[in-house]
Formats: C-alpha cells, sequence, structure tokens
C-alpha cells in the first residue's frame, strides 16, 4: 500500500530506527505470554488465558484524539469532528516518547492489516508493554515467514501507556494523547493501557487511505454461506450491537468480527483477529466466543476474576461493562483462514434502539439503507469510551464516527455506489429494547435476533407478508418462523400504544433533523 501513503521525512525515519531497540523482534505468540506474566503484567487464568487490566483507561479516550494534517490530507480532513495537532507538538511528544522508550525494553512487530494483499498495509508496532504486544499480534495479521527482510513500514504506531503527557508542554487535554500525524504516517499513543486504541488507530489510518482506491473501509462484520464465499453477508454496527455475536455463527464461515474492506473485487478483512466484549458472556448464548475465553493466549481485558482461584466472572461489572477477550480468528472452528469473500448479498445493520420501538427486523431499499448508513443510529453500551455507563442512544455516522477522519458523505457515495452494482438485500436488525424504553422495557433476546438473522439469509421472509411502517417507512414482515407475531411490531408489545406513537414520531423525527446536519458538512 505503500504507493497511496506519502513519502515521510527523514526525521520521521529516524525516530522509527531509534524506537527499534528491542532483542527479539517479531516474537512468537508463547514467548509474548511468558513476557506478559514474567514482567508482572498479566496473570494466568486456567487453559492458558492471560488476565490484563488496562488501568484507570478501560474504554477509548474519544476526546483525546488528534490529527496532525500534511500537505496532503490539510484540505480533506473532516475538521469539524477532530481535534488538531501542530506538528510542533507531535515532534514535541516523539522527542519524549523516544527519551522515554530508551529506559525500557519495548517490543517491536512488523504487522500488516488487510486480507488482500493488492491492500496490505505494513505496520509497525513498538508496545511498552508485553501483553500489548501480544493483543495486536492477534488482532492485526502476521506475516507467516517471521524472521526473514524486515520491510519498511508503512505506518508505524508507537504505545507508551506509562507515559503521561502534560498539557502545559503540548496541547492537550490530559495525560492521554492518541496523535495521528498523516505527513509522517506515524502515531503515538501514550497515558492510556487500554489495548483497543492500537487497533482503532489502524482502522482510523486505513479509514483514509482506502476511499482513493475506491475501496470502501466498514466497521462491521462479516461471514458467508459454508463453501460459497458469493453467499457474504455484513454487519454494521457499533460496539455492543451485537457484530461479534451475530457474525460468529457455527452455520456460516466467519471472515471478520469488526473492520472490512468493500473492494471492486469483494469484501476482505482487516484484521486477524477478534476483540469481543464478555460483560454477560453465555455459554449457551456465544459458545464459541465462551470458549475462546479460555484458550492458550487469548487476553481477557479488564475482567473481573478471583485473584486466588482465577475463576472469572464475566457478570461482574463493578470495573467496567467494557471488558475485553482478544484471540485469533483460529480460536473460531469456523473462521475463513482467507479473510475474504465475495460481494455480500445482505447488509444488516445493527440497531441498539433504547427507545423500544423499532422492529426487531425491517426491509429497506437502497435510500433507506444509504439514509440508515450516513444516521448511524444506535446506542453506546456500557462502557466503550471511557465515562460512559448504562445505554445512550447516539447517531454515529456510518456506524463508526469515531474512526473517520474524512467526511461522512465520502463513504456515503461509495456505499451507495456499492449496493448499486451489486443490489444485496438490505436489513435493519433491532437488538435493543422492545415493550417501551430502556429502564421500563425488556431487552430482545439474542435467540431470537438469531433466528430473524437466519431467516433473513436463508431467504425465509420471501413468502411472507410484509406491512409498510407509517413512521419510518420501511417494509416490516408480519411473522417469523418460530417467534410470536407480536414481537415483530413493536407497537403490540407496548401496554400504552399512545405512547408508543409519540416515542416512534419523535425518533422519526430525529432521523430527519440529523440527516439535515449532515448534509451541511
Amino acid at each position: 500500500m505503500a504507493a497511496v501513503c506519502p513519502e515521510i521525512s527523514e526525521e520521521a525515519v529516524r525516530f522509527r530506527q531509534s524506537c527499534d531497540r528491542e532483542a527479539v523482534f517479531n516474537p512468537d505468540v508463547g514467548y509474548l505470554a511468558d513476557q506478559s506474566v514474567d514482567r508482572g503484567e498479566c496473570d494466568t487464568a486456567p487453559g492458558g488465558a492471560l488476565l490484563a487490566y488496562s488501568g484507570k483507561k478501560t474504554g477509548r479516550s474519544s476526546k483525546d484524539k488528534y490529527v496532525v494534517a500534511g500537505p496532503d490530507s490539510e484540505s480533506s480532513i473532516w475538521w469539524k469532528h477532530q481535534k488538531p495537532m501542530t506538528a510542533d507538538d507531535f515532534n514535541r511528544l516523539k522527542r519524549d516518547l523516544d527519551l522515554y522508550l530508551s529506559t525500557k525494553n519495548p517490543i517491536t512487530q512488523d504487522l500488516q492489516a488487510c486480507a488482500d494483499p493488492a491492500y496490505r498495509l505494513d505496520v509497525r508496532v513498538v508496545c511498552e508493554l508485553a501483553w500489548h504486544a501480544l493483543a495486536i499480534r492477534h488482532l492485526l495479521r502476521a506475516d507467516a515467514e517471521d524472521g526473514g527482510a524486515r520491510p519498511e513500514p508503512d505506518w508505524t504506531i508507537v504505545c507508551c501507556p506509562g507515559f503521561a503527557a502534560t498539557p502545559g508542554t503540548i496541547s492537550c487535554n490530559s495525560e492521554t494523547v492518541i496523535a495521528l500525524n498523516f505527513a509522517e504516517r506515524t502515531v503515538l499513543i501514550c497515558g492510556t493501557g487500554y489495548a483497543g486504541e492500537i487497533k482503532k488507530s489502524v482502522f482510523t489510518v486505513l479509514n483514509y487511505i482506502l476511499p482513493r482506491e475506491n475501496v470502501l473501509p466498514m466497521h462491521c462484520a462479516a461471514n458467508h454461506a459454508p463453501g460459497d464465499p458469493d453467499d457474504a453477508a455484513l454487519f454494521f454496527g457499533l460496539s455492543g450491537t451485537g457484530k461479534t455475536t451475530l457474525s460468529a455463527d457455527p452455520q456460516r464461515i466467519l471472515v471478520g468480527d469488526d473492520e472490512h474492506g468493500w473492494s471492486d473485487g469483494g469484501i476482505f478483512n482487516f484484521e486477524g483477529g477478534c476483540y469481543a466484549k464478555t460483560f454477560n458472556l453465555s455459554g449457551c448464548d456465544e459458545p464459541e466466543i465462551y470458549a475462546a475465553t479460555s484458550m492458550f493466549g487469548t487476553i481477557l481485558e479488564n475482567v473481573a476474576y478471583d485473584k486466588g482461584s482465577k475463576k472469572i466472572d464475566f457478570a461482574d461489572g463493578t470495573l467496567t461493562e467494557n471488558g475485553r477477550c482478544v484471540y485469533p480468528l483460529e480460536h473460531i472452528p469456523f473462521a475463513s483462514p482467507a479473510g475474504r469473500a465475495g460481494h455480500p448479498t445482505h447488509v444488516i445493520m445493527l440497531t441498539c434502539d433504547s427507545f423500544g420501538v423499532l422492529p426487531p427486523i425491517a426491509r429497506l431499499d437502497s435510500e433507506q439503507a444509504v439514509a440508515h448508513f450516513l444516521n448511524g443510529f444506535t446506542s453506546k453500551v456500557g462502557g466503550t469510551e471511557r465515562s460512559v455507563s448504562g445505554v445512550h442512544p447516539v447517531f454515529s455516522p456510518c456506524f463508526g464516527h469515531p474512526f473517520l477522519p474524512l467526511k461522512p458523505k465520502v463513504y456515503g457515495r461509495l456505499f451507495r455506489e456499492k449496493l448499486e452494482s451489486h443490489s444485496p438485500a438490505c436489513w435493519l436488525v433491532n437488538t435493543g429494547w422492545t415493550g417501551g424504553p430502556y429502564g421500563v422495557g425488556r431487552r430482545i433476546a439474542v435467540g431470537a435476533t438469531r433466528t430473524l438473522v437466519k431467516a433473513a439469509l436463508d431467504g425465509a421472509f420471501s413468502e411472507v407478508e410484509f406491512r409498510g411502517d407509517p413512521n419510518f417507512g420501511f417494509r416490516v414482515p408480519v411473522g417469523a418462523p418460530g417467534l410470536p407475531s407480536e414481537l415483530l411490531n413493536p407497537k403490540a408489545t407496548w401496554d400504552d400504544p399512545g405512547e408508543y406513537d409519540i416515542a416512534a414520531a419523535r425518533l422519526a423525527d430525529s432521523f430527519e433533523e440529523n440527516a439535515a446536519k449532515l448534509g451541511q458538512d
């Protein structure tokens, strides 16, 4: 991918070289697991999983992200939703981290993003912590030929959670900084131990680079039918809405659980692993993910456990509701080794409706699909971002607002073009509430959602009658195999139908208002 990455300065090259001080380059999983324990960073759980604590930052620090523009990016960045950082401040932080790392024993790895070799991004990741190095080795893609010639990376990421930025020294909000410099192709992360910052930095970079190649970067999971990669499905959604849970279907092949590209040749995974939420994780509802939590090398980040017995309690959200398990895709028995599939035949947009008015499934035409993609209505769920608890309704353009360096219309145009070219069936699936809003109604059961998604993917709705929704305009099936018909009509689940009408009209109005705001960007 170097062809679409600008040249970097000699100073940036020297910084990359100075960070590369480790005795062992690109160590294997066993070495990283041993180091994570030997350095006192992790405990070991039964089965060989590692128990890690990220510190006081147990979610993404969205208010501490900064972008340094260069001549190639100044005019294209979505500055309305990006915090700028000057090149001087970035260089000052870079020098501080260089000095800090000179007293440490960092681990450096050359990894890759993108399963499609035509879009491969070589990423050098320098980690202060061994468990961070293991986490990103799972989450990116490690070259099978370790120990060979080291390619010059397209991008470098330096992660130093032990270093605290000083707001008086550089222009920042706190001790935490996640700074992306597009001119130098470098990311600096400090003051946070949350492993998700590393992976999402790579995703942000790809969201900037790939649209130039006519590739739509997507915050979505993907799977395909066994033996038929051309029967593929996408699952768009924010964290906590069900991407990982619903895509990990033993009757289908998992392409990936979080980040993908849609090119002229089909879809491909950006990553090589999964970063699944564990709060209330159940072996009954999510058996494959549950099994992965006890496998060797899996990292359990911010998951409650008994210090003596090492017994894990996924139902304990005292520390955070954003506990995570990090594992390679091969821990899922039906995962695709190729990480690629054809053009999707189904596009599913997952929303966690905390108002309880959206149906559990609805069919969208292409215009409605583009509108819902741009609006990205859902709810933030328990701790994904720092200081977020409970459930909060939100509009997240393209289901990935925090990771979009470009304006939403760039991704919306690409999405529309892909739909027009390949005509997938588009669905809106509500994994949130029914029978009333959050605090009154009940969360739609995972089993019911699985049944509805399976019916959509298997074509079971082709012979079912649909009704037009008077508030939102999409079409809703009047029934589904094995489920009560009342579930498909959310108004029928409310005690007071009049209150439902008021809530539904209010949400429909907010859709239009948000779309109008986006149109001004």
